[in-house]
């Protein structure tokens, strides 16, 4: 493992350790998050509405219409409850407050008359009497509220049993209640509290809690009251953890047991609205009587009664996204328990994510760090993919709510973490060799190099390079009379000038052999027409050496010329990152590098100063060059044709170099016929050269020296020379 990935493990582990911790605190987001993930399960499988023997009266728009505004006198809502009664109701389960005295009781009419006999009101009729006796003796549930204020807690008409720890800490804590009317609160079969969602600021009403407790008793609600009732049973069984006080896990009403949340809350699996549910209060409570359909709905049902009414406000959202009566919630939550469909989210759902983002995050942390970023993202998909299709699963065939998107949103994260550490690991890396090589290359070759797949490919590639090889004239000499700063100071100035045309002309500098410079081109990527790129560095850099000298850049006088011998050719190399492990350079290996380096060392012996093979010269067109002979180079077999490159295509077009080329062909075809006119025409030759170039003199001075190189020539030396 290197340091750059045990950083990245580290990072990567640290941002686990996080977001761990972050999920075991359970902050708000994550809560929301969790709920909207399972109302998106219950949309795309709702619970499956069934003919239950559950119905709710419904004070809605057309009943206010036939009997007015509400609050209706008790003595009408008596009436329900008789015909209700009478009709074979269950239990007839009231989710409305009745905390006032009735207002429209004909007693209390008669008592805000100014100067009538209080012994007259006494006579009259009282609403709330009415009603307490239609209730008595009846399977009647009203509901109470919850309060902010007081410390009133109404009286609980059922027991409860225990299996287990106690559990009457669990339920959310009741302060205070609103308090019933006391004829009504006593002849009431049974009391529940009528809150939904108690606490919660979320609209959705999700899950509803069964119980309240005020830290000593507890308190049932309207549902589970009025099924109670319905059942004709006394006494609530409640199971806690084994081992553990303050937990709820089941609640036991008459035939049914109840799966709860730790805090006794019922998951509500709610079905679509459906017409079929409710009955119109004003159905029930015509002149003429209830109609026997109506009649057959409610004979044996748990009947809850509620507005539907808007400006009564009382309508709830659905996990669904309906906006419903909220006593229809109260009458669905009967039909789930009826049913059997229940969903429940475990007591160690909580740990299981936890310890899921824990485990994948350092699954991911490592497979990010070590593996390919395609491979990583893949292993990231599939990690998402499992755990919405096991979350998924869980829900479809065991009501099982398991949160798929904590975890997922977590390794989410983690990757990208690990993934943008990584980026910018590599994006350093990729400096770093823009750096090393921008010493080397030019900025477009580098610009390719970083945005061409495959450009780079380490290790060793043969490809045909143009190789040059630069050398400093008696640089013995210049080194013996100076000191070895002053040695340093003399090269820097001159390679570094001269290197530069290299780079200037997409060539990639490969390394500096004390006063030689070695480059190549077409390599690490393809450059087009390299050999004419290398022979323009090649004059490039004479120009430069000949303005050095003119300005005594190295102070050796205006007498002390520094001069240098280029060797170009193009052919056949290995080139790739060379050496050990832990240090390599990226060179060149091969006959092409042996060849320019030969060339190179021939500069002394033809007397000038740039010399190319044949096999770049095929290549170079335009170019001012003459043939300088074949000759033996050492490890090779045959001789190798060179040519003098005399200058670029401005020189070339000149009258000057005409007139030297035709000199020059006549002293080729007189060195290879043995003519002795060969003297004459090499001294023709030195004039003409002295009218193209400097330097070019001393090149025909030597050829008389050299008469062997210019006969018996490979075949298509004369055609080169004629070109």
């Amino acid at each position: 493992m290197t340091r750059v990935q045990q950083i990245g493990v580290v990072i990567g582990l640290a941002i686990v350790a996080a977001l761990t911790i972050l999920r075991a605190g359970d902050p708000g987001i994550f809560k929301l998050i969790r709920g909207v993930t399972f109302d998106e399960y219950q949309r795309l499988v709702p619970r499956t509405f069934e003919p239950m023997p559950v119905r709710v009266i419904d004070i809605d728009e057309a009943s206010l219409r036939e009997f007015g505004q509400w609050p209706w006198p008790r003595d009408r809502i008596a009436l329900l409850v008789d015909r209700l009664s009478q009709m074979g109701a269950a239990a007839i389960a009231f989710d409305i407050l009745f905390a006032e005295p009735d207002r429209l009781s004909p007693r209390n009419v008669v008592r805000e008359v100014a100067g009538v006999d209080p012994s007259l009101a006494e006579k009259l009729p009282d609403n709330d009497e009415i009603f307490a006796s239609a209730i008595a003796e009846k399977p009647v549930v009203l509901g109470f509220g919850l309060s902010n204020e007081g410390n009133y807690r109404p009286p609980v008409k059922a027991g409860f049993a225990f299996t287990g720890e106690s559990p009457v800490s669990a339920p959310p804590y009741l302060r205070a209640s609103t308090p019933l009317r006391p004829q009504l609160e006593a002849k009431a079969a049974g009391l529940g509290h009528i809150s939904l969602n108690p606490g919660n600021p979320s609209p959705v009403v999700r899950a509803v809690p069964l119980f309240l407790t005020d830290g000593t008793q507890l308190y049932p609600n309207l549902a589970i009251e009025a099924l109670r009732v319905a059942q004709g049973v006394s006494t609530y069984v409640l199971s806690g953890a084994p081992d553990r006080a303050g937990i709820m896990t089941s609640a036991k009403i008459g035939d049914f047991v109840v799966p709860l949340t730790a805090a006794g809350e019922l998951w509500l699996y709610v079905s679509p609205d459906r017409a079929e549910r409710y009955i119109s209060a004003r159905q029930v409570l015509a002149a003429e009587g209830a109609a026997p359909e109506v009649a057959a709905a409610i004979d044996g049902s748990i009947v809850f009664v509620g507005t539907s009414a808007a400006g009564l406000q009382d309508i709830r959202v659905t996990a669904l996204g309906e906006n419903v009566p909220g006593v229809s919630l109260h009458a669905q939550a009967v039909e789930q328990i009826l049913s059997g469909h229940y969903l429940s989210r475990p007591d160690w759902a909580d740990g299981l994510e936890i310890l899921m983002i824990a485990v994948l995050g350092c699954l991911l942390v490592v497979v990010t760090t070590f593996v390919s970023p395609a491979v990583a993202l893949i292993c990231g998909l599939l990690i998402t993919a499992m755990g919405l299709v096991a979350s998924w699963l869980s829900f479809l065939y065991a009501g099982l709510l398991f949160d798929p998107l904590a975890p997922i949103v977590s390794g989410s994260i983690i990757h990208f973490a690990a993934t943008s550490f990584r980026i910018l690991v590599i994006d350093r890396e990729r400096r770093a060799v823009r750096r090393a090589f921008g010493h080397y290359l030019s900025p477009s070759l580098l610009h390719r190099i970083e945005h061409t797949r495959d450009a780079l490919r380490l290790g060793g590639d043969d490809r045909e390079l143009t190789v040059m090889f630069v050398d400093v004239r008696s640089f013995t000499e210049i080194s013996e009379r100076l000191a070895p700063t002053d040695v340093v100071a003399f090269l820097n100035t001159l390679l570094d000038a001269l290197s530069r045309h290299v780079v200037a002309n997409e060539g990639t500098l490969d390394k500096f052999i004390g006063d030689s410079i070695m480059a190549f081109w077409n390599a690490p990527v393809d450059v087009a027409d390299h050999e004419t790129k290398a022979v323009r560095a090649a004059l490039a850099m004479r120009e430069t050496l000949a303005e050095l000298n003119a300005g005594d850049a190295f102070g050796f006088g205006p007498e002390q010329k520094v001069g240098i011998g280029i060797g170009i050719h193009t052919g056949l190399a290995c080139v790739g990152n060379m050496g050990a492990k832990t240090r390599f350079n990226y060179s060149a290996v091969g006959d092409a590098v042996n060849v320019a380096a030969r060339l190179e060392s021939c500069c002394k012996e033809v007397g000038f100063d740039i010399l190319i093979s044949d096999s770049t010269a095929k290549s170079v067109q335009g170019m001012a060059l003459i043939e300088a002979g074949a000759i033996p180079l050492k490890g090779k077999s045959s001789r190798t044709q060179i040519l003098a490159v005399v200058g670029d295509e401005r020189v070339a077009a000149s009258a000057e170099f005409a007139a030297l080329v035709g000199v020059h062909q006549q002293l080729m075809q007189a060195l290879l016929s043995h003519s002795k006119n060969t003297r004459k025409l090499i001294g023709t030759a030195k004039l003409r050269a002295v009218q193209v170039i400097d330097g070019l003199a001393e090149f025909y001075q030597r050829i008389s020296g050299r008469t062997d190189h210019f006969r018996e020539a490979p075949d298509g030396l004369e055609k080169s020379a004629a070109d």
